[in-house]
């Protein structure tokens, strides 16, 4: 019911369109909402009237508006959710309620004690809202003795506009009013009585044109009450400026012209070229997949297709997958379009997410460059979409309904706008390489890397056995080959990279004489130890706590560090390398603004010899001087419960393997694990996708998993086990009583099961999985209960 529209009455006086947003009475409240149809008839018999607009210019186009009815009826979110990711930032306002005294008189003797408090306390005030009422009076009595005061009509309820979090910055700047000659006078006369009066009619006097207030106040120090004084006597005039905060106004980007394409570029360019000329000329939207190694120039082919698309009167949207992780990419694109490219992301403030927005709307920008969220920005004339590194698990929204992902929200925003689509990956998604078989996307293939040497093939892979080096006595985190090779880059003054996908310096901390771990109260996960803060922390949920001196269930002293975080690695190289300077790169070191980027600048500079990093360092970076990559352990992800832990090992360590040797010289690469004869690494270390292909996609035949069905996750959290548990039984009951009358015998239900994460902050999880040809279209159907988060094609069951 949640994805239904309301019927409104428009008042003749007040002109409105479609992807409007107006004030809508709801019950006793006024809210939000966006106007999604015009009808000449009204859909149901009373309607009421509209309250007003909040903007004059429509927020959303008329595809926009076709967008949010398709991502709401295919994820099944409530419509307001995806209208709302199109809105602009900090656009969501909320009524303040205010009272104020009115003119009545009041009766004498008939009131409480309260009520006179409060009409005295009104007095003096004009309006008050009522937040501020309680502070002063305490917190709950004043909301009766108002309804009461409100009834008798000696106290006004008003209900206004609270301000808005974010609006555009306005800056005031003061200009001369008066001539010259004027001006001149009026500085004599006041010299010796207003002397900062006289100095201020000076200043302008000698500057070219107005001067903004914090250039005032840094020449004469407090200028408000001069300003004022001056504005008064009409010697001043003051006018209020829009600023705008351009979030790439502090870097300046050498413009940079296209490169020589490779014959692999040249033939997939080609390809490109044709579709943008025929979407120019009204044809479909067409999507292409460009399979290319790592380092085989792909952002070169979107740069040329973003040029073409502007030269055929058209602009693009660029997605990455991590915008703090590519300040690389974003200086490719702002270097060749100088001062025509958008950067919008979550680390930007409000404020300067608010200004971009605004310009990008009003066609400031050829390019938009952002992750998933990006896909959103009221970019007009939309030709191109480009999405770097498509098989990125961060393209799908997990945490908010609605639980979209941005590959296929491109597909069905460039399907309105007449766009083309270019996915691009070294490690294409699974279900993505699929449907270039089955006609959806057609496949552009660039298997050599462009390097500055005549070799460009791909680093040669050296797999190490665990087991063995272990039965042969050697118990260090390297191996002995990663330990030769470490030390021969050291040797020869090049850059090495060792990869560990966890942060932390241990996994948890263990009791040896009872075997306890230590667990997050409210997670129930293992407590990761980090030495720098000294104490342990759950990654799911925050919580921090001390290391225990004892066992807390049998008292034992012997309370030991097991298993590997990138903090212990940190610790150990530099005791095995003791001369190398370090640099470790993970979530835990880059919690500031730029802090990506000053870390990447640091490895380029050359100021470390190996860098220590957990998935951050995998994801697109070019660093030409990386001669050696050591991924400690290739296992972590491999054994989880979920159908996609193979294929996201194998992309994980593909993506590693292809930081080494972009540069002038040749690159090795060293994957350390217990398990060289699973597919997914066996097929990595050979940078074999094919192969690796090939059994994924036999296996998901078999076991009937995406692309050959879909998957819709059901998810309930809450503090009692037993209830929750009660709950998704009842649900799985009804869901299969649906399935039966319904008549679809393809659907499988699995479940209910607790969540790989059984419990998080304290809320314990249960899951119903749905399978089958479309799970959605069934659910659509049924009203769920309160409280379950529906994932329609869900990239992790975990």
């Amino acid at each position: 019911g949640q994805r239904r529209t309301f019927s409104y009455f428009v008042p003749p006086e007040m002109p409105v369109a479609v992807g409007q947003a107006v004030w809508v009475p709801f019950g006793p409240r006024t809210l939000q909402g966006v106007i999604f149809e015009l009808n000449p008839l009204p859909q149901v018999e009373e309607t009421r009237p509209l309250e007003g607009i909040i903007d004059p210019v429509p927020l959303l186009t008329p595809e926009r508006v076709k967008l949010a009815r398709w991502i709401s009826d295919h994820y099944l979110s409530p419509l307001f959710d995806a209208a709302s990711l199109m809105l602009p930032p900090g656009f969501q306002r909320r009524l303040a309620t205010l009272f104020e005294r009115t003119s009545s008189p009041a009766p004498p003797d008939s009131l409480t004690a309260e009520q006179i408090r409060v009409l005295d306390w009104l007095e003096g005030r004009g309006r008050a809202r009522q937040e501020d009422l309680e502070l002063a009076l305490g917190k709950k009595w004043p909301r009766p003795v108002l309804a009461e005061l409100e009834r008798l009509g000696l106290v006004a309820k008003i209900q206004e506009l609270a301000k808005a979090r974010v609006g555009p910055r306005t800056v005031r700047h003061i200009g001369l009013a008066v001539g010259r000659d004027e001006g001149e006078r009026e500085a004599e006369r006041l010299a010796s009585r207003a002397p900062r009066q006289a100095q201020l009619l000076r200043l302008l006097m000698d500057a070219p044109g107005s001067l903004s207030l914090p250039e005032v106040i840094g020449k004469i120090g407090s200028a408000s009450p001069v300003v004022a004084a001056l504005k008064r006597r009409g010697l001043v005039e003051v006018e209020v400026v829009e600023v705008r905060r351009d979030p790439l106004g502090h870097r300046h980007f050498a413009p940079e012209g296209p490169l020589t394409l490779t014959p692999d570029q040249e033939r997939a360019w080609g390809h490109v070229t044709e579709s943008l000329h025929r979407m120019a000329g009204g044809g479909p939207s067409e999507a292409f997949l460009v399979h290319g190694v790592t380092g085989s120039g792909k952002t070169e082919i979107y740069l040329r297709a973003l040029d073409l698309a502007v030269s055929l009167g058209r602009r693009g949207l660029v997605l990455v997958p991590e915008i703090a992780l590519t300040a690389q990419t974003i200086r490719r694109f702002a270097s060749r379009f100088p001062g025509r490219v958008a950067v919008l992301h979550s680390r930007l403030s409000l404020r300067e997410q608010f200004d971009e927005w605004q310009r990008i709307r009003e066609g400031e920008f050829d390019v938009v460059i952002g992750p998933r969220s990006a896909l959103f920005a009221p970019q007009p004339d939309l030709g191109l979409i480009v999405l770097d590194e498509e098989h990125d698990g961060s393209y799908k929204e997990h945490q908010a309904s609605p639980r979209y992902h941005a590959r296929e929200v491109a597909l069905a925003l460039a399907g309105l706008s007449g766009a083309v689509v270019i996915l691009g990956s070294a490690t294409p998604d699974v279900e993505s390489r699929y449907r270039c078989g089955t006609g959806g996307f057609r496949l552009l293939e660039m298997p050599r890397r462009v390097t500055p040497r005549l070799d460009s093939s791909l680093p040669p892979v050296t797999l190490v056995n665990m087991r063995q080096e272990l039965k042969e006595g050697n118990t260090s985190i390297f191996s002995r080959a990663l330990g030769e090779a470490m030390a021969e880059t050291l040797s020869a003054r090049r850059q090495a990279i060792l990869f560990l996908n966890r942060r932390g310096a241990s996994t948890f901390v263990q009791c040896r004489d009872c075997g306890l771990a230590l667990r997050c109260r409210r997670c129930d996960l293992s407590m990761t130890y980090h030495s720098a803060e000294e104490g342990l922390i759950c990654h799911q949920c925050g919580r921090r706590s001390r290391v225990p001196k004892s066992c807390p269930r049998c008292g034992s002293q012997r309370i030991r560090f097991l298993g590997l975080g990138t903090q212990r690695l940190e610790a150990e190289t530099a005791r095995a390398f003791p001369g190398a300077r370090l640099l470790r790169w993970d979530w835990d070191v880059t919690r500031g603004r730029d802090s990506h980027e000053k870390i990447l600048s640091r490895f380029l500079a050359g100021e470390a010899d190996i860098l220590i990093g957990t998935q951050v360092v995998a994801k697109g970076l070019d660093l030409p001087s990386v001669t050696l990559v050591g991924i400690i352990s290739a296992d972590i992800a491999l054994y989880f419960p979920d159908f996609r832990a193979g294929e996201r090992t194998f992309q994980m360590l593909a993506q590693v393997a292809g930081r080494a040797g972009r540069g002038s010289e040749a690159g090795r690469v060293i994957i350390q694990t217990y398990a060289p004869e699973h597919y997914a690494i066996r097929a990595a270390s050979g940078h074999d996708y094919a192969a690796f292909y090939k059994k994924e996609i036999e296996d998901r035949r078999r076991l009937r998993n995406p692309p050959f069905s879909r998957l819709a996750r059901l998810l309930l959290s809450h503090p009692n086990e037993a209830g929750v548990q009660r709950e998704a039984e009842r649900l799985r009951r009804y869901l299969q009583r649906e399935i039966d009358s319904q008549g679809t015998p393809d659907m499988e239900l699995l479940g209910p099961t607790p969540a790989f994460l059984p419990r998080v902050r304290g809320r314990f999880r249960w899951q119903v999985i749905l399978k089958g040809d479309d799970p959605a279209a069934l659910l659509s159907r049924v009203s769920l209960p309160k409280g379950w988060a529906l994932d329609v094609d869900p990239v992790s069951l975990l």
